[in-house]
C-alpha cells in the first residue's frame, strides 16, 4: 500500500516540555508505517531545523499569538493550501492549541482532521473549542485522560497512543556506577540520595518532596534530596519559595537545587529513589526514564503513573500532596535495599513497554485509522 501523508500542525518551535519531545520522537521514528509525515511549524525555533535534519518535509507557517486574529486566519489558509497541494489524508493538530489552527484548516481544505491531546484537559475554553472544532479522532496518551477527555463535548472517537521514552540514552547511563557519577557532579557521596526532575511548577509537588525530607532524615540523617530542574517562567516565584520552606524546615544543604541540567539520564543514575510528586500527571515520561535506569521510583497514584506502575511491584504510589505518605514510600526504600533492588529490576523491565519506536509506531497506526475511517 502507498503511505498516505499526513500534515502534522506544531505550535511550538522549541521543547518546553513532553509534548515537544514526543514530537521529535514521533518524526524520528515514525517512518515506515504507511505515513509520510509533513510538518508545519507555526512558530519558529530549534525544533524546525532538527525536523528538517531528519528528512523530513518541514515547512514554516507563521501564525502568530492568539490574539493575532488577522494573521492566524492567514496561517490558517495557509495551512489549508498546504494540504490540498501536498495531497494530505490527514491533517493532524500536535496539542489543542494547534487543533485551533488544523481544525479549520482541514475543513477548508475539506480533508479530515485529528488532534492530539497531549495534555489533561481542563473545562477551559481552549479544551472547549478544540474539542468542538471537526475532527474525526482524539489521540489521548492515558487512559486517565481519556476519561478527562470525554467529559468534554462533544464527544469525539478517542485512540489510546502511551507516549515513550528515548530508552538508549538511559540504558547507555546504566553502565556509570552510581557512585561515580555521584562524583562527577559533585554530589554528596555518603548516604542516600532522592531525587526529583522537572521543570519548578507548584503542581509537579516539589514542595511536598521537601515536605517530606525530616522524617526521611529522622531514620536516614546523610539522606540528602536533589531537585533537577530550572525555573519555569510563568512561575518566577515558586523557586522562592522552595527556598524558604527549606530554610523554615531547617533542612539546610540537606537539599541541593540543581537547576536546569541537560544530562538528565546521569544526574538519575546518581539517585538512589526517584521522586515524581507531580498532581494528575498526563502520563509521566520521566516515571518511564526512572525506571529505565532500574530506579526505585514513587510517583503519584493519579494519573498516568497509576497506569504505569504495579504498587510494590516495580514501584510505589503516593497521593499528591500528602508529605508523609510520600516519606513513608521513600524510606520503605532506605530500609530495605533487598525490596529497592528488586522492584528497580522489575522497573527496568517494565520500561520496555514504553520505548519512542513502540510510541511512534502507535501514533501512526492511529492517523492510519482516523484518515482511512468512514465519515
Amino acid at each position: 500500500m502507498t503511505d498516505i501523508r499526513v500534515l502534522v500542525v506544531m505550535p511550538l518551535g522549541a521543547q518546553l516540555g513532553g509534548g515537544e519531545m514526543m514530537f521529535r520522537q514521533l518524526m524520528q521514528h515514525g517512518a515506515g508505517r504507511g505515513v509520510e509525515w509533513i510538518a508545519a511549524f507555526t512558530q519558529d525555533g530549534p525544533l524546525v531545523a532538527e525536523t528538517r535534519a531528519l528528512g523530513v518535509e518541514t515547512h514554516l507557517v507563521p501564525a502568530g499569538r492568539m490574539r493575532q486574529l488577522p494573521k492566524r486566519v492567514r496561517a490558517t489558509r495557509a495551512l489549508a493550501a498546504l494540504a490540498r497541494e501536498r495531497q494530505v489524508s490527514l491533517v493532524l493538530g500536535w496539542m489543542a492549541s494547534a487543533q485551533l489552527l488544523a481544525g479549520p484548516a482541514a475543513w477548508l481544505a475539506d480533508i479530515p482532521g485529528a488532534w492530539y491531546q497531549v495534555g489533561l484537559p481542563r473545562p477551559d475554553w481552549l479544551d472547549r473549542i478544540a474539542t468542538w472544532l471537526p475532527a474525526r479522532g482524539i489521540l489521548v496518551l492515558s487512559e486517565d485522560v481519556a476519561a478527562a477527555q470525554a467529559r468534554v463535548r462533544p464527544r469525539r472517537p478517542q485512540r489510546l497512543v502511551y507516549p515513550g521514552a528515548s530508552l538508549d540514552r538511559f540504558e547507555a547511563a546504566r553502565a556509570e556506577p552510581p557512585a561515580e557519577a555521584r562524583a562527577a557532579l559533585g554530589l554528596p557521596t555518603d548516604g542516600p540520595l532522592v531525587g526529583i526532575v522537572g521543570r519548578l511548577q507548584r503542581w509537579k509537588g516539589m514542595h511536598t518532596a521537601i515536605a517530606a525530607m525530616p522524617a526521611v532524615l529522622a531514620r536516614h540523617p546523610r539522606a540528602h534530596l536533589v531537585i533537577v530542574g530550572g525555573r519555569h517562567d510563568p512561575e518566577p516565584r515558586y523557586e522562592q519559595e522552595l527556598r524558604a520552606l527549606v530554610q523554615r524546615l531547617g533542612l539546610g544543604a540537606a537539599v541541593i537545587f540543581a537547576g536546569f541540567q541537560p544530562d538528565v539520564p546521569r544526574w538519575m543514575q546518581a539517585m538512589d529513589v526517584v521522586v515524581h510528586a507531580s498532581d494528575h500527571e498526563p502520563f509521566g515520561i520521566v516515571v518511564v526514564e526512572a525506571m529505565a535506569l532500574g530506579k526505585a521510583v514513587v510517583a503519584g497514584d493519579a494519573g498516568g503513573p497509576s497506569e504505569i506502575i504495579t504498587p510494590g511491584v516495580d514501584g510505589l504510589l503516593a497521593p499528591f500532596g500528602d508529605a508523609g505518605a510520600l516519606a513513608e514510600r521513600i524510606t520503605r526504600f532506605l530500609d530495605d535495599p533487598g525490596f529497592a533492588a528488586r522492584a528497580g529490576a522489575a522497573a527496568h523491565r517494565r520500561a520496555a513497554d514504553f520505548s519512542a519506536e513502540r510510541y511512534a509506531h502507535g501514533v501512526a497506526d492511529a492517523v492510519l485509522a482516523f484518515a482511512l475511517a468512514e465519515d
